[in-house]
């Protein structure tokens, strides 16, 4: 088994603004996506929307051994990280196959792939 992030950047900003119809036929890609990956015998280990960046907290070391901890994403940009999926699946080909077809009903993803011996483990959660 591998294990992968499929993370879901957004402009926030437009994704407010879209009308409810737009929502509801994201949620629907979603819900195809679900049922895609279980028919492919693909395991979602963990998946969910993430708070606004705005409401992130930035962490960065201040030079003399402390943090400085700042509101907001690292960096300002048009798109921001707004959800993850975190599947674990004996078939690579077939889930880059499901996520294309995920991405071409208009969904943006970014598909990683976990470095093995990093975390995972056989039957359980991924600890850090």
């Amino acid at each position: 088994m591998s294990r992968h992030l499929v993370l879901l950047p957004a402009p926030e900003a437009e994704w407010a603004q879209l009308p409810p119809e737009e929502h509801e036929r994201g949620m629907r890609s979603h819900q195809q996506f679900h049922r895609d990956l279980a028919d492919g015998g693909h395991r979602i280990l963990a998946v969910s929307p993430l708070t606004p960046s705005e409401r992130a907290l930035s962490m960065r070391p201040d030079g003399s051994g402390g943090v400085l901890v700042t509101d907001g994403p690292f960096t300002e940009s048009v798109e921001q990280v707004v959800g993850f999926y975190l599947l674990d699946t004996e078939d690579r080909a077939d889930l880059v196959r499901i996520c294309t077809e995920f991405a071409a009903r208009g969904e943006l993803i970014e598909l990683r792939d976990m470095v093995a011996g990093t975390g995972q483990q056989d039957d359980g959660p991924v600890t850090s």
